[in-house]
């Protein structure tokens, strides 16, 4: 089984926590490009580019002026990022074994570098799937498509060939998805909480869900999709009325 989540936007460039071992990302060659590219635009084209303000911008700004230099440290891809899923996954409380383990079974979108472990050392940045690169005629969903799909199906298939979809669901894009799905058996959890008559998704929530679910599949081993369902957190659980093997759901109230 693989778990695949969403980069975050936010991220750090310090961190003391200590992992067994480090590894370089799978198409790092290619990340090391776009930054080169990145590298071009200027602060206020960035600002447009990535729809942030100016001080965001000038931060990415400075980080691609920079990415190359040896002052600026890499950090495990676990632990670069510090959106909401993944302080709820908490790698601060995994255990060497658990950082093995989620090396062999955890990948992670990224527009810069294109998939990641979360055990590949990264240097921050700040990039969109709609962004067009100074010699490309694409954006970076149909940059990577070709580069990602076969490499992202094997490594399921090497892993029992179930994946379980944990990510925001415009990460699609960065596949030709139904030949995922035509050759791997996808399972997308959703969250909802029930507000009057209808459940409804809430994003924060969601976030927070997907971070809890990924660590509880890690920590726990899960193997057998069947133990999706016991999944269980701050009053969410399993809703066997509104779920289908493949689209198990989960609610709140």
């Amino acid at each position: 089984m693989i778990l695949f989540i969403s980069c975050a936007k936010t991220m750090t460039g310090r961190n003391r926590l200590q992992v067994p071992f480090t590894t370089n990302p799978p198409f790092e060659t290619r990340a090391k490009r776009n930054v080169m590219e990145m590298s071009h635009f200027t602060s206020d084209e960035l600002s447009r580019l990535l729809r942030v303000n100016s001080k965001i911008a000038a931060e990415n700004y400075l980080r691609y002026q920079d990415f190359f230099s040896a002052d600026t440290p890499a950090l495990p891809a676990l632990l670069a990022y510090t959106g909401m899923v993944f302080k709820r996954i908490d790698a601060a409380s995994f255990t060497p074994e658990d950082f093995t383990y989620a090396q062999e079974h955890l990948l992670i979108s990224s527009f810069l570098y294109g998939l990641l472990r979360p055990l590949d050392l990264i240097k921050p940045y700040r990039l969109e799937g709609d962004v067009r690169l100074p010699q490309q005629k694409c954006t970076m969903f149909d940059y990577w498509k070709p580069v990602l799909t076969s490499w992202f199906i094997e490594t399921i298939q090497k892993q029992g060939g179930t994946l379980v979809n944990l990510a925001s669901a415009e990460m699609k894009d960065l596949f030709y998805w139904k030949q995922v799905e035509a050759n791997v058996q996808v399972i997308t959890p959703e969250f909802l909480v029930q507000k009057g008559e209808k459940p409804k998704s809430v994003t924060v929530y969601a976030k927070m869900c997907r971070g809890e679910m990924t660590r509880f599949l890690l920590k726990g081993r899960v193997e057998e999709t069947g133990q999706l369902n016991t999944f269980e957190w701050e009053g969410f659980t399993y809703r066997h009325e509104l779920s289908t093997p493949r689209h198990p759901v989960f609610v709140l109230g």
